[in-house]
């Protein structure tokens, strides 16, 4: 009996020194493998067990965002989603980057000779991208502090759109001609746009016109009211106006005032009012004059004639 004890135990030793010898060495031999870079305290190793705990430190930090992600949105409305949720995965690939830098230092690795050694392609690569810095910063705060909204009229560079995607890095809105124009969005942090439905979606519009001088100015009132309250597409509330805005060098200048609630169309509805304008300044024989220029010709002494003889051509 005591034989066999001894046996069975000098079996499990074996046992033992070929799994920690064999087995285990050979896992760990494969897990040490991999490309060295550098000499001495500066050597950088880029081992499989590196890139497997790289591997498992991605898969519980996706985790972890997706679950930060959903806690965080989960109260929110759909397009205030959508917009969150532009601005998260910039904020993953930052969060990303910090991951893989503190497992490496985690590993052994010297990621301060790492980040020295790059210091000259962080500089480039800043300046290659500030531009595109400058969007992704703009286009946070745009989604951050609701300035512009889908659907929103905007001028931007005198082309006027009307917003129907907005992402981190670019806006995209459809122009009166229907073409889409792609703008970047540090346009909405630097240069002055206008928006033509930030607070409401009506607008005051005016239609200018000139009469010639000497027409009956309360007639012209008249019709031009009258064009403005029977035009399709213009608000009875508020009313329209007119002013009488200049006197002009050929012309009395008028402008005819009203409110849409389509600032997107509005080209089509100043149209039909200038059509209007005409056919009625006919009827009440109201003149739409050309410009007109005075010329005066001065002379120290009077013109003198000569007459012009012409000769002949002989051939």
């Amino acid at each position: 009996m005591v034989k066999v004890l001894i046996m069975l135990q000098d079996t499990k030793n074996k046992v033992e020194e070929i799994i920690e010898e064999d087995i285990w060495g050979l896992i760990k031999e494969f897990l040490d493998m991999g490309p060295r870079f550098g000499q001495g305290e500066n050597e950088i190793q880029l081992t499989v067990s590196l890139f497997l705990l790289l591997f498992a430190a991605f898969i519980i930090t996706s985790f972890a965002l997706q679950w930060i992600r959903q806690l965080l949105t989960r109260k929110m409305h759909g397009d205030d989603k959508l917009k969150f949720i532009s601005i998260f995965k910039f904020i993953k690939y930052v969060i990303y980057l910090i991951v893989i830098l503190t497992t490496m230092s985690a590993a052994g690795i010297n990621i301060t000779l790492l980040l020295t050694a790059s210091a000259a392609l962080f500089v480039g690569l800043g300046l290659a991208l500030q531009d595109l810095f400058k969007d992704v910063i703009g286009g946070i705060f745009i989604i951050t502090d609701k300035s512009l909204h889908v659907g929103d009229i905007v001028e931007v560079e005198g082309r006027v759109g009307k917003v129907f995607e907005i992402k981190l890095r670019t806006t995209r809105a459809i122009t009166r001609d229907d073409k889409v124009i792609v703008i970047p969005n540090h346009h909405f942090i630097t240069d002055i746009i206008y928006n033509y439905t930030q607070n409401h979606t009506t607008t005051r519009e005016k239609v200018s016109v000139g009469v010639a001088y000497g027409s009956d100015v309360m007639l012209v009132t008249k019709i031009l009211e009258e064009v403005a309250k029977s035009q399709k597409g213009v608000l009875k509330s508020p009313k329209c106006f007119v002013t009488f805005d200049d006197f002009g060098d050929s012309a009395l200048m008028f402008s005819i005032n009203f409110y849409i609630n389509d600032s997107f169309s509005d080209p089509r509805i100043k149209s039909a009012m200038r059509y209007q304008i005409d056919a009625k300044f006919r009827e009440g024989g109201i003149t739409i004059p050309f410009p007109q220029r005075d010329v005066h010709i001065f002379q120290s002494r009077p013109f003198e004639h000569q007459n012009t003889v012409t000769k002949p051509i002989t051939k």
